[in-house]
């Protein structure tokens, strides 16, 4: 047995966040892909929410947060390093991971679960996933219980129908900035992939299984479709890249897209949770975006307003913020 396991599922994107972080760490580790033949084994492990992925480390209590489960990985096996050796890099990464975790994921559940033929086809993969790969004979019932659960699922994350269009836009400005970055550099900071590549090429991952989303994503954006393919196993290819190098292409990213959608959600998001509210409404680029409160979400952001407030002294990272737009959410 392995030091390491992780149960995960391919259509889950923080699996495969977690996975491609294993690979690049070069660490030995079991992949157990969640069925229903060892459900039991997930359960007995599973220590907060029954979901994936959960890592079972030799060293560490057993974990079910992806964000937690890479800064551990990092802590323990610093090299090949994942933390950009400019400051300001370090801390736009971390922005960047939540970017991909808590915003890009809403876009790409949306296209999953709220159109077809997308629904239909994901609801097939978690069928054969839960059975094996062996589907039942009976398999169009389940498929169709699973489609119309996930749909259900929608308004719980803000993929709701009065969203559609500020999401469907925010993705794929993202995609077409982030193409134009990657033309002229292997990772977003460099020849290294960080904890930002390993985030948002996971969601992007998961809308290349999806025809509608990965017909765009073919079409018009070739860099990030091979980026993503690179990241399901990454290697280093160089060394990173310091801020005044990579800016003309990065900066892009947060001016034209994170602070016109994930930073004003995420400071709105942040204040209702503070305020124990249930829902909130922000108004961001497109229009008016409203939605269920999310704790977690409001967490991950302290976190990142933490270490961002242990910056406070780095000019080169308050001018991007400032230039850029994103200061005043920060």
């Amino acid at each position: 047995m392995t030091d390491y396991r992780l149960f995960g599922a391919d259509t889950s994107p923080y699996s495969l966040k977690v996975r491609a972080f294993l690979r690049y760490k070069g660490l030995a580790f079991d992949w157990i892909s969640r069925s229903r033949a060892n459900e039991a084994d997930f359960q007995a492990n599973a220590q907060q929410i029954a979901t994936v992925p959960l890592l079972i480390s030799p060293s560490r209590p057993t974990s079910q947060d992806s964000t937690a489960m890479l800064a551990a990985l990092e802590a323990d096996h610093p090299e090949p390093s994942a933390v950009p050796d400019d400051p300001a890099c370090a801390v736009l990464a971390l922005m960047l991971e939540d970017y991909g975790d808590e915003w890009l994921n809403k876009c790409m559940f949306q296209q999953r679960w709220g159109q077809s033929p997308d629904r239909e086809a994901a609801a097939l993969r978690v069928l054969t996933q839960l059975y094996d790969g062996k589907l039942p004979r009976a398999r169009k019932a389940p498929q169709t219980q699973i489609a119309e659960r996930m749909a259900a699922r929608l308004p719980l994350v803000g993929a709701e129908a009065e969203n559609w269009e500020t999401l469907e836009n925010s993705w794929r400005r993202f995609a077409g900035l982030l193409n134009d970055h990657l033309k002229d550099h292997l990772f977003l900071f460099g020849g290294r992939p960080t904890v930002a590549d390993f985030a948002i090429a996971a969601q992007f991952q998961q809308m290349l299984l999806d025809p509608t989303p990965a017909g765009w994503l073919e079409d018009r954006a070739p860099f990030l479709v091979a980026w993503c393919e690179h990241m399901e196993d990454p290697r280093a290819g160089g060394p990173f890249e310091d801020l005044a190098t990579l800016g003309k292409t990065l900066a892009p990213l947060f001016a034209e897209e994170l602070s016109l959608t994930y930073l004003p959600w995420a400071s709105a998001n942040a204040a209702s949770a503070s305020r124990n509210k249930k829902r909130f409404s922000v108004t961001l680029g497109d229009g008016i975006f409203e939605q269920s409160t999310q704790r977690y979400a409001a967490r991950s952001f302290q976190s990142v307003r933490a270490a961002l407030a242990k910056s406070a002294d780095n000019t080169p990272l308050q001018d991007l913020l400032e230039a850029t737009g994103a200061k005043k959410y920060l």
